[in-house]
């Protein structure tokens, strides 16, 4: 019988922990804890991504029925869905954001030279949002409309890895044009969106950094082409 590592601690070996434990050092976030330390409240929530988990319960009851492996996962006790509980609401949100740019860095490494379909060298860019929907009686603070709750991820992301390199949660009634002004763009970047990021004074910043946009018209646009080139359109069927 095979006893090595389990499939998840050999994934978990490749993270930087150094780096992980700098930054929690950073913001103190293992002062005064006895029993779930930040890397093993990462490994939990890691672990309840990679298996499709879905509550506190759920983690609590799948990592149990390993009992016996849980020293070798990086778990020194038993996970427990009220202490996993606390540390989600109390713990320093800023360390898992700094590790998680840092992973982020590693992966765009990795993936700057891949093709793209295209003879293109430059960064392209798809930016985009998502409503997440939440039960208003649990979250009033993420009001969006009079009996329902939300919350809006916007995500700009690397085509090459689909990794994302800018990500912003806001309320539900925040507007997707909004996040063109917390955007610092890339001079020679394309930038793919929707007819949602139509506003030109906000695009005209993206021209003045050297930065080109692709997005779709609004009907009611009123615009006139100005050049163009000749193209073979035999080589676009």
């Amino acid at each position: 019988m095979y006893t090595g590592k389990t499939m998840f601690a050999q994934a978990m070996d490749f993270l930087p922990w150094t780096t992980f434990n700098r930054i929690v050092d950073r913001y103190e976030g293992d002062q005064r804890v006895r029993t779930l330390t930040c890397a093993e409240q990462y490994r939990a929530m890691a672990f309840a991504q990679l298996t499709y988990r879905e509550s506190l319960r759920d983690i609590e009851t799948c990592l149990s029925a390993q009992a016996s492996k849980l020293y070798h996962m990086g778990f020194r006790h038993p996970v427990r869905r009220s202490t996993l509980a606390d540390a989600n609401e109390s713990r320093d949100w800023r360390i898992y954001a700094d590790f998680a740019w840092v992973l982020i860095r590693q992966a765009r490494e990795l993936y700057a030279t891949e093709d793209l379909g295209v003879e293109l060298d430059n960064a392209v860019y798809a930016l985009d949002s998502t409503t997440i929907d939440l039960c208003l009686s649990v979250f009033p603070w993420a009001l969006f409309r009079t009996t329902k709750a939300a919350v809006k991820m916007h995500t700009l992301l690397d085509l090459r890895g689909s990794i994302p390199s800018f990500i912003h949660i806001s309320d539900g009634k925040l507007h997707d044009v909004n996040v063109l002004d917390m955007l610092i763009p890339e001079p020679g970047a394309f930038y793919i969106m929707d007819r949602a990021y139509l506003d030109f004074e906000r695009l005209y910043t993206f021209h003045q950094a050297g930065s080109f946009f692709v997005t779709r018209a609004k009907s009611n646009l009123s615009a006139r082409r100005v050049d163009s080139a000749p193209t073979d359109r035999t080589l676009m069927a």
